[in-house]
């Protein structure tokens, strides 16, 4: 069994057979094609062999057949679950994914690189605490809106107002944070962020 596991929460069966082919062998990769079967592969209820535990990575569709993927997004969020999500979606981003808790948005169609650039991306987040998890979230979601929004839609939502104030109270927290690390401290965070 490969050491990390990705869920797939699509309910095109092309689609997640795509996916499943872009990731295997590298990855154990599990399939839901609802947000109930995804919530039971989570909560180990289903005949999958896994739980949330074993689940290291999420790549959730938003539009899915019994009810919107955020249901399996808060349910991960809600339970503290410790696996990072990817909404991969047709779904046109808006102000409203500045509260949900995902760690990437992606946009369908998805090629190859794409998603395993994504994997890759949720499995370096992975290893952040959770200042740098919650900014590199954040940023991700402002270079969104930022390539989809015009100036005066940003300027207009309050959401991306929040979202803005919320990122400079951050710095201000990682800048605390980096100012009490020893030097050696420091050395090997940054290492370790340049490796990821």
């Amino acid at each position: 069994m490969s050491a990390q596991t990705i869920l797939v929460v699509e309910d095109d069966s092309s689609v997640t057979k795509l996916y499943v082919q872009f990731l295997k062998p590298e990855y154990t990769v599990f399939t839901a094609e609802t947000a109930q079967e995804g919530i039971d592969i989570l909560l180990g209820n289903s005949d999958a062999d896994t739980d949330a535990a074993g689940i290291d990575a999420v790549l959730l569709d938003r539009r899915l057949p019994d009810a919107p993927g955020e249901e399996v997004l808060n349910l991960i969020e809600d339970r503290g679950f410790d696996c990072r999500v990817a909404m991969v979606t047709g779904v046109e981003p808006d102000f409203d994914i500045v509260d949900m808790g995902f760690d990437l948005y992606i946009v369908k169609p998805v090629t190859r690189s794409e998603l395993l650039e994504a994997v890759e991306t949720l499995f370096v987040r992975s290893e952040y605490g959770g200042l740098l998890r919650e900014a590199a979230s954040l940023a991700s979601k402002r270079a969104l809106l930022e390539s989809e929004k015009s100036d005066g839609e940003l300027d207009a939502s309050e959401e991306y107002g929040t979202l803005l104030g919320r990122m400079s109270e951050l710095d201000d927290e990682l800048l605390d944070l980096a100012g009490s690390l020893s030097s050696d401290d420091y050395r090997v965070m940054f290492r370790d962020l340049g490796n990821a």
